[in-house]
């Protein structure tokens, strides 16, 4: 399933041409270029080279809707991607999203795009109803946090987050 493009923007990417970004949002026949831009996401947080479980773990999510995931495609080829999972807010009695994964292409960074991708996460939580977004990020990702900081987002200092590493 592939929707209407929800953001174009022209940016001066490298040699100061004007490329325009497409956002939208993913559908099955995205499943292999998609894929392989996840498995670098894999890549650059440190775990094993893994293309055939990239796509085995997309293509659940996506064909149960389980997740959300929006694109951002340059010239036809995905660049960069974020992926939402529904959840349910107790506090707020209402449906929230967790951003839980935000990535693009080194060739493409700090160009705007993913502002975008953020951009069009929010746009649709809120066309959900939903009371929120959350995200976490790992402490030494000082980069992400001034992108996060720099749109609105805020710093938990209310709840710690937890983890219980199951065997």
């Amino acid at each position: 399933m592939q929707s209407a493009v929800w953001h174009q923007r022209d940016y001066c990417g490298m040699g100061n041409t004007m490329t325009t970004v497409h956002i939208r949002r993913a559908g099955i026949t995205d499943l292999k270029p998609l894929a392989s831009l996840f498995n670098d996401y894999l890549l650059f947080y440190g775990r094993p080279d893994n293309l055939a479980g990239a796509q085995q773990f997309l293509g659940a999510r996506i064909t149960v809707n389980e997740s959300v995931i929006f694109l951002a495609e340059i010239d036809g080829q995905i660049q960069g991607f974020v992926q939402l999972y529904p959840t349910w807010s107790s506090l707020s009695l209402a449906q929230s999203f967790v951003l839980y994964d935000l990535f693009v292409a080194p060739a493409h960074r700090r160009s705007g795009i993913a502002t975008q991708l953020l951009n069009a996460a929010t746009d649709y939580a809120i066309g959900q109803g939903a009371s929120g977004l959350s995200l976490q990020t790992h402490i030494s990702n000082h980069k992400a946090q001034a992108l996060y900081e720099s749109l609105g987002w805020v710093r938990d200092v209310e709840f710690y987050s937890y983890y219980w590493n199951l065997p």
